[in-house]
């Protein structure tokens, strides 16, 4: 996708004196705008100040340079999660949606099934990749939970695994590289 937003923005571009000489700025994953980010941590036994996942994303998000518009805790289960949604999407400067936990695979886990029933679009190469990325990182684990990511109400929603290192890896290697690209085609 980036590729060909790269490639018409350097045909539209003036040509270059010498070599390949676009600034990277033109790139639209690099546009200034900081994305307003929800975040949710789904499980039963943290809270807002023993939040570590919620946290970690919350502190690669400002070094990335956007904005948290609220974190929250959220309990286990299909319905508080749609209520949490429901929350995020009705604020208006939230952009973006960022889901740590319930991906697992037992039966308690509904994170996967909820969001797989709201999304309108699915970035379906999304939780391959991130367990592709992950087993160099933590091994076969990474085959225990079920990331994922689509867009709702046309928001970018991207749910990882309750892990610190499936988040940072997650975080850097997938979402912020492509977070302002992904959040514009979306609106399109």
């Amino acid at each position: 996708m980036s590729r060909v937003n790269f490639t018409a923005a350097f045909r539209r571009s003036a040509k270059p004196k010498k070599g390949f000489n676009v600034s990277i700025k033109e790139l639209p994953s690099q546009d200034p705008h900081a994305v307003g980010c929800v975040i949710l941590t789904i499980s039963d036994g943290a809270s807002a100040n023993h939040d570590g996942n919620g946290r970690l994303i919350e502190s690669l998000l400002h070094e990335a340079g956007h904005e948290v518009v609220f974190r929250r805790v959220v309990k286990q289960g299909s319905a508080h999660l749609r209520e949490a949604l429901a929350e995020a999407l009705a604020d208006e400067e939230c952009e973006a949606i960022l889901i740590s936990g319930g991906t697992g695979l037992s039966r308690k886990y509904e994170t996967y099934e909820t969001l797989d029933s709201l999304y309108e679009e699915r970035l379906t190469g999304f939780g391959s990749l991130l367990t592709s990325l992950a087993f160099a990182e933590v091994g076969p684990s990474c085959l225990l939970y079920r990331p994922t990511a689509g867009f709702i109400e046309r928001h970018p929603v991207f749910s990882l695994p309750d892990h610190h290192v499936l988040i940072r890896v997650g975080m850097e290697k997938l979402v912020l590289p492509e977070l302002r690209t992904i959040l514009h085609e979306g609106k399109k």
